[in-house]
C-alpha cells in the first residue's frame, strides 16, 4: 500500500478577525483532502464549513468528546454546515474523503482540540457533487487575527 502524501494548496493567515474564508477552484486531482485550522474563535461559537457554498440543511454529523470532567457524545441532522466544532477551538483537523467523487455522499472525520477536551466528529454531506469549494466559518462570530487554514491534497 502507498504511503498518502500531503500536497499544500493554500494557505491563509488572518490578519485581522474574520468571520470566514473560502478555498475556491479545488482540483479533483486527489484522493481525499485535508483541513487544518489553527487558531480560535472571538466568543465560543465553534468554526463550521461548507461546501460548494451549500447552505441548505444537508449535513449530519455524530460528535464525541472527552475532558477531565468526562466524556459526552451528540449528533446533528438536518443542519447547514459541517465539521460543527464546539467553543473556542485552538486547532482541528479534518479529513474529507473521496471529495471529487460523483456517485457518493461525502464523508468527513475531524479531530479538534480545545485547551480542556478533545473531540472527534464523523460527519457526512448528502450530495454527490464533487467538492470544488470550501468555506471556513465561524457562526455568530469572527475567527482571531492569527489564526492559520491549510488545505491540503492528499495522494493515495
Amino acid at each position: 500500500m502507498p504511503t498518502p502524501t500531503y500536497t499544500p494548496l493554500a494557505t491563509v493567515t488572518l490578519g485581522s478577525a474574520t468571520a470566514s474564508v473560502v478555498f475556491s477552484s479545488i482540483p479533483a486531482t486527489y484522493r481525499d483532502i485535508i483541513i487544518i485550522f489553527d487558531g480560535g474563535t472571538t466568543i465560543s461559537d465553534g468554526v463550521g464549513a461548507r461546501f460548494n457554498a451549500d447552505t441548505g440543511n444537508n449535513y449530519s454529523a455524530i460528535r464525541m468528546t472527552g475532558s477531565s470532567a468526562g466524556a459526552i457524545s451528540d449528533s446533528f441532522s438536518g443542519i447547514s454546515r459541517i465539521i460543527q466544532t464546539a467553543g473556542d477551538v485552538d486547532m482541528f483537523v479534518s479529513q474529507v474523503m473521496d471529495y471529487s467523487a460523483t456517485d457518493k455522499h461525502k464523508t468527513v472525520l475531524t479531530r479538534s482540540s480545545i485547551s480542556t477536551n478533545v473531540t472527534g466528529i464523523a460527519a457526512r454531506w448528502a450530495n454527490t457533487a464533487a467538492i470544488t469549494s470550501i468555506t471556513v466559518f465561524s457562526p455568530g462570530s469572527t475567527m482571531t487575527t492569527g489564526s492559520t487554514i491549510s488545505l491540503y491534497g492528499v495522494i493515495a
